[in-house]
């Protein structure tokens, strides 16, 4: 079973959101109603994954998303806000959450978001997804042939790999593109996440649209087997 911390500062969303959860098979470890406590809860009982407000007293979500990053806790982090302005998106994947969400999202959804970001997926509301897309695309593109300075450190085939990270592409959907396992793409996105000093899948499709890696619309590159 799923385990997760509920943080928000409003009593009546922690208590909707407990009940909507366990009804689906989720269970709810501990509540917060501040970052400084969200933070507390995620050392005291480890979670899979932390459900984060944004705005909160005493410590805001995107510094206590800092603090359980830094601690290099394992629980991982998936925001829920009624706010979807671009500085609270950034400030809070720039930190190292694995997904942001809407409260307007249905119950349901968030329960296989939960899962999903449990599991190592990460995820992005729709519209935030555009925005972010839209927000990378004024970069100016590499050059063909030439590699990022922040990018030095990787392979060819891990530079692959980031490119389809970037794409949205699953480790499944890059492993039938390269014609590798499953496993050997595993291997290649935790090589280059740490290479990177990423945190997970959400800062590295950040960061390829950053050094202008990739950018939207253009056509996957071609492929050679391993």
């Amino acid at each position: 079973m799923t385990g997760i911390v509920i943080a928000d500062d409003q009593d009546l969303v922690r208590s909707g959101l407990r009940v909507l959860l366990e009804a689906r098979g989720i269970e709810v470890l501990a509540e917060a109603a501040d970052g400084r406590q969200a933070v507390q809860a995620v050392q005291r009982t480890t979670p899979d994954v932390i459900l984060m407000d944004i705005r909160m007293p005493i410590l805001d979500g995107i510094a206590a998303i800092d603090a359980i990053v830094r601690a290099g806790l394992p629980t991982r982090i998936l925001v829920l806000t009624t706010y979807d302005l671009d500085e609270y998106v950034y400030g809070a994947l720039r930190a190292g959450a694995a997904g942001f969400l809407l409260k307007a999202t249905p119950p349901d959804t968030l329960a296989t978001a939960i899962h999903a970001v449990a599991t190592g997926e990460a995820l992005l509301a729709p519209v935030l997804t555009r925005r972010l897309i839209e927000e990378y695309v004024r970069h100016p593109r590499v050059q063909p042939g030439a590699v990022p300075a922040q990018l030095s450190t990787l392979t060819s085939r891990e530079l692959e790999v980031l490119r389809h990270i970037g794409r949205g592409l699953s480790n499944d959907e890059i492993a039938r593109t390269l014609y590798v396992t499953e496993a050997t793409v595993k291997t290649h996105v935790n090589r280059l996440l740490t290479k990177l000093g990423l945190r997970g899948r959400v800062q590295a499709v950040i960061l390829a649209y950053e050094t202008g890696l990739i950018r939207p619309g253009e056509p996957p590159a071609e492929t050679t087997p391993d």
